[in-house]
């Protein structure tokens, strides 16, 4: 029973108490005081009829004070209930009439993706399907909000994700995957419900908490994802990667080739140069793909891009070359700090960053609010002190692995304040709050939502390599029949797509050494470097 029918049972009910009281002080009033004893039933019609308003009583005149008082109450009583009747019946009736109907089932899909229910995770998601062109449908229960998703051009379905009715009608029984992401426990009804409306679909579920994993399996989950720990993850090897002089995380391609992500530290002699000022295709070798500022991906970035503290480099190339343009992005400035790390916040991600930074071998110190197993300073992120008291002049990097935003900003704000050449990765829950954070000073900064997205697109869409979760970046390695006898420069792939193309597969062999005059032949497999978007539009244009 929704809330609409809830309150009219309710109004209805004390309608028909109210009526019947009436009656029965009427009914008596009119044997008492006036001396005209009838039936019960004719004083309820007298009643009603007052009530409704369609006559003011067939015994009309009362000769006593008493009958006209009550009559009088009567009469203003009825006004009562008919303006309350308003906002119960006609207002919610002529709301429906006049609002967006919202789907109940979908018609005519086939490999889709069915997606229960709508979170800032889901609209990452959303952005990836609707790149790689594919398919899907968000159930949401809560009409109001599968109103708003309807307006804004989602494919929704109102229903209930834990009925196997709402989830036949998402058409689950021709879907490749069904996506489990409310909370940790209706994500296993959602599971539950799936198995039994279809029991050969793929089911994806995402967790909050890693501890619970273990009944998202027992439900029958296929696989089971922790955003928060793949958060923590990505921010120690950010970390690992300044502190480490080998290249890790990169794409190989082919014998001694790889493309690969290269943050630039505060201190490093590229920092204030453009692009063309640096010199590194002339001091390294290495090719810039892309550039990641602030958040912000260009690809292929103009000349003229500044490089300051925090940008982080899509670079292509051998490997030698490769650490010869790390070595130019590192800190000349102040080696002493090597390896310190501040890990402020000690929750899921918090923890993970630490779990991460010890197996790397590299020194931190945690802090936390509160005092718990792993903390080795207590007190507020925000406090000067207590940042003084974990060391905060000794530290390389400082990770704010807080999980209110707010906080995030202003503790970032604090951090600079006490030492303007720190490093400052921080983690931030909602994809609106990035801007913010590197406006108060961080160096590099990973949304929850956009990771969880790109996490759960690449688990239920199996791409290819991708090179950073949250970046959105990968490496495809496809065919190009289309572009067959034309060079590099004349099919103008960058300006085009957005795409760089890293190598060429020829007769088993892997060429990189590509100039521009490159011509392209026939049976040739490209591979290409480039977000989501710009992959699409290549796989458009050369197929």
């Amino acid at each position: 029973m929704n809330s609409w029918q809830r309150r009219t049972a309710s109004y209805l009910a004390t309608l028909v108490v109210i009526i019947l009281s009436f009656a029965v002080v009427y009914d008596y009033g009119m044997a008492a005081f006036e001396g005209r004893p009838q039936p019960f039933y004719h004083s309820l019609q007298v009643v009603v009829e007052t009530f409704t308003t369609t006559g003011y009583g067939s015994n009309a005149p009362w000769t006593s004070p008493e009958m006209t008082a009550l009559v009088v109450v009567m009469d203003l009583t009825g006004v009562v209930l008919i303006f309350m009747a308003l906002p119960v019946f006609v207002v919610p009736l002529f709301e429906e009439a006049v609002s967006t109907t919202v789907p109940t089932a979908v018609e005519d899909l086939e490999d889709h993706v069915v997606v229960c229910t709508f979170s800032p995770r889901v609209e990452t998601l959303v952005e990836e399907f609707r790149s790689w062109g594919v398919d899907y449908v968000v159930i949401e229960a809560d009409r109001e909000r599968a109103i708003d998703l309807y307006e804004s051009g989602y494919e929704v379905i109102h229903g209930d994700p834990q009925s196997v009715e709402t989830l036949r009608a998402a058409g689950v029984e021709e879907a490749t995957a069904v996506v489990a992401d409310a909370s940790d426990e209706e994500d296993v009804g959602i599971v539950l419900t799936a198995r039994e409306a279809f029991a050969d679909v793929r089911v994806v579920s995402v967790v909050e908490d890693p501890d619970l994993s273990a009944y998202h399996e027992l439900a029958g989950v296929d696989a089971v994802l922790s955003p928060r720990e793949l958060l923590g993850e990505s921010l120690a090897d950010k970390v690992t990667t300044g502190v480490n002089a080998e290249i890790d995380g990169g794409v190989e391609i082919g014998e001694d080739f790889e493309v690969a992500e290269l943050p630039v530290q505060r201190g490093s002699d590229l920092v204030g140069r453009t692009l063309a000022e640096s010199g590194i295709r002339e001091r390294a070798g290495a090719n810039v793909i892309g550039a990641w500022v602030r958040g912000e991906f260009e690809t292929p970035p103009p000349p003229d891009a500044e490089i300051d503290a925090g940008t982080i480099l899509l670079v292509a190339g051998r490997e030698d070359r490769l650490e010869r343009l790390k070595a130019l992005t590192r800190s000349s400035v102040r080696p002493s700090r090597r390896g310190n790390v501040l890990v402020v916040g000690y929750g899921e991600v918090g923890s993970t960053v630490a779990a991460e930074l010890a197996a790397a071998d590299v020194p931190y110190t945690t802090v936390d609010v509160e005092d718990n197993p792993g903390v080795d300073v207590v007190g507020d992120a925000t406090d000067p002190e207590t940042l003084r008291a974990a060391g905060i002049e000794n530290a390389r990097t400082v990770v704010l692995s807080l999980a209110d935003d707010t906080l995030t900003s202003f503790a970032t704000l604090v951090v600079r304040d006490l030492d303007a050449d720190v490093e400052i990765l921080a983690r931030a829950e909602e994809t609106e709050s990035v801007r913010k954070i590197y406006r108060a000073g961080a160096d590099y900064v990973l949304a929850l939502s956009r990771i969880s997205g790109r996490m759960l697109a690449s688990t239920i869409l199996e791409e290819e390599e991708v090179i950073s979760m949250d970046k959105q970046i990968e490496v495809v390695r496809t065919t190009a029949p289309a572009l067959a006898g034309q060079t590099l420069a004349g099919a103008d792939v960058r300006a085009r797509t957005g795409c760089t193309v890293v190598a060429v597969e020829r007769d088993g062999a892997v060429i990189t050494d590509l100039d521009p005059d490159f011509r392209l032949r026939d049976g040739d497999d490209v591979v290409v470097a480039g977000t989501d978007e710009g992959v699409n539009r290549f796989t458009t244009l050369a197929n």
